[in-house]
């Protein structure tokens, strides 16, 4: 389809529109304007064509979330790079690994993750610099470090009376060229270089101004990694496009780190992964309503429209009380959790995607959004469902359009295996699709249990019931030995405050057990638990990497 225009001219015309406004604040750290990003991105250009680096040349970004993260993005795309963004929550070995087989030839890095790498194993960079305050690490190329060194001064001889509007004239990008190498860090343990082509942007940020209410000095909190490509375009792309005031939280935000945060930005668009949205719920939202009502609102369908009020009162409080919506992707959400969200009448958005459509597949606006479902295919997206009958068999969820990758870099093979020859995309995920278009996913088809009985289990509508029990935090349902397994990992913290000891939590977990068994048909019955001391290990939508786990001992 014909674009309306390209994606740099987003952020060219949001620089020229905001030049005054806030744009870019490390919580509790410093803040850019956006004619002060403007200038940075002016060095940055100068230091790129200094050092001889092309267009079309690769330049890779690793560290946590902040305002020089999304300076070394746009810098990068307007100049003409390709950019590639490393999650910092990699291995030294597999960031190692993605700067070479990228072929990047610059790194930006955060101090915490520079302290692990190891510069040797990184022969074909010609430098790396601090993302702290873009200064030179390693510098291979003589014209690169004078080009660091000498920044400043180029840019007062090219800028003599200062920087203004009318200096801005970035590049014109073209529907298919390369802008983004996203390397996935799935729950089956390998990492896939994601090719990105600007149209996908485009049409990815052109669908959050379809669908969301942001306006010029809006704020939004950015904490998803930028490193995963949902994190990147909600929060960033699309709020830097928007003209939005845009705020990075250090860490992963824990519920306390939320409630403290958003109680002083305020944002008017979240997103954020299901497991934070579940723990506050838990922890913070049904105890402040009373224990013993709180535990009912999970499971009575009607509840009274007072008991309602001050719930959703107490969720929209927690995150800031000036939001129009949350946006909840990147993993499964809990369908108990849900069902509370609905009843409340919380304003709480599903969307589905992958990073191979940048990320967005379905979604739609949580006036319309059907309970359990993530939505309709979104704008210039095709989606199926390959089953005989797709409103009550679940099948492969499939996909094409505006979103799609170009495919897997430097590995055609891989990339046949997941675009078809009619150029659908098969997503790996299961799903039903009703009569007005609404998708609901069943689950991973790579997760799907098969019992010796023929049955087909779905994990992760098991888990979902267990997650809610008293005193679980999160939990994964494995076969063994034709039997299924329940591991648990407990919310030990919670037990503890509340006076149990560790018996006493095995205890809980066998009497959860018991419960669940009561609710589920006889070919998926729980055998066993086995208690978990530490969490999983998780991807950085906070999935759990599955692979790890598929051997429960014991």
């Amino acid at each position: 389809m014909e674009q309306e225009h390209q994606f740099i001219d987003y952020i060219e015309q949001s620089i020229i529109k905001n030049w005054d406004k806030d744009a870019l604040t490390d919580y509790k750290g410093i803040t850019l304007q956006y004619k002060d990003v403007a200038r940075k991105i002016a060095k940055f250009h100068i230091v790129l064509e200094s050092a001889g680096i092309q267009p079309g040349d690769k330049i890779a970004v690793c560290g946590r979330n902040s305002a020089h993260w999304a300076v070394t993005f746009l810098a990068t795309i307007t100049y003409g790079a390709v950019i590639v963004p490393i999650l910092h929550e990699f291995k030294a070995d597999n960031i190692h690994n993605i700067v070479n087989h990228s072929e990047a030839k610059l790194l930006f890095v955060g101090d915490q993750a520079w302290e692990n790498l190891n510069e040797d194993a990184m022969p074909l960079l010609e430098g790396i610099a601090s993302l702290a305050d873009f200064s030179a690490l390693v510098s291979r190329n003589e014209k690169l470090t004078y080009a660091f060194e000498h920044r400043n001064a180029i840019y007062g001889q090219q800028y003599p009376k200062n920087f203004r509007p009318e200096h801005i004239c970035y590049r014109k990008d073209r529907p298919e060229e390369l802008a983004i190498i996203n390397y996935t860090s799935g729950t089956t343990g390998y990492s896939k270089g994601v090719m990105l082509p600007y149209r996908s942007l485009w049409s990815n940020v052109a669908y959050c101004f379809e669908m969301l209410p942001v306006k010029p000095g809006d704020h939004i909190v950015s904490m998803l990694p930028m490193g995963h490509v949902f994190g990147m375009v909600y929060d960033f792309l699309y709020g830097f496009s928007a003209g939005a005031h845009i705020y990075f939280l250090t860490r992963m935000p824990s519920p306390k780190i939320i409630s403290q945060s958003f109680s002083e930005i305020k944002p008017k668009v979240i997103s954020c992964v299901p497991l934070i949205v579940e723990k506050i719920i838990k922890k913070d939202i049904l105890p402040k309503v009373d224990s013993k009502i709180g535990k009912l609102l999970l499971k009575v369908p009607i509840v009274n429209d007072k008991i309602k009020s001050l719930a959703r009162q107490a969720a929209m409080e927690i995150f800031g009380g000036n939001f129009d919506e949350i946006i909840i992707g990147g993993a499964p959400f809990n369908a108990e959790v849900e069902a509370f969200l609905k009843k409340i009448g919380f304003p709480y958005t599903i969307a589905y995607g992958m990073t191979e459509c940048g990320p967005i597949i379905c979604s739609s606006r949580w006036e319309t959004l059907k309970l359990a479902s993530c939505g309709k295919a979104t704008t210039r997206m095709e989606v199926k469902i390959d089953s005989s009958d797709p409103e009550k068999v679940a099948g492969e969820i499939i996909c094409r359009g505006t979103n799609l990758m170009l495919g897997y870099y430097k590995n055609q093979e891989a990339t046949s295996q997941i675009i078809d020859v009619n150029g659908w995309l098969h997503t790996g995920d299961l799903g039903t699709m009703d009569a007005e278009g609404y998708v609901t996913v069943r689950g991973r088809s790579k997760n799907m249990l098969l019992t010796s009985s023929g049955q087909n289990i779905y994990p992760e509508e098991i888990e979902s019931k267990l997650n809610n029990m008293p005193y679980v935090s999160e939990s994964l349902i494995v076969l063994q030995k034709e039997k299924l397994v329940a591991l648990i990992y407990p919310d030990f913290d919670d037990a503890f405050a509340n006076g149990l000891q560790q018996t006493d939590v095995e205890r809980m977990m066998e009497a959860n057990r018991n419960e669940l068994n009561q609710q589920l048909p006889a070919y998926c019955q729980i055998s066993k638990v086995k208690i978990h001391f530490e969490e999983f290990e998780k991807t950085a939508k906070k999935s759990i990497k599955r692979f790890m786990y598929q051997e429960a001992k014991g």
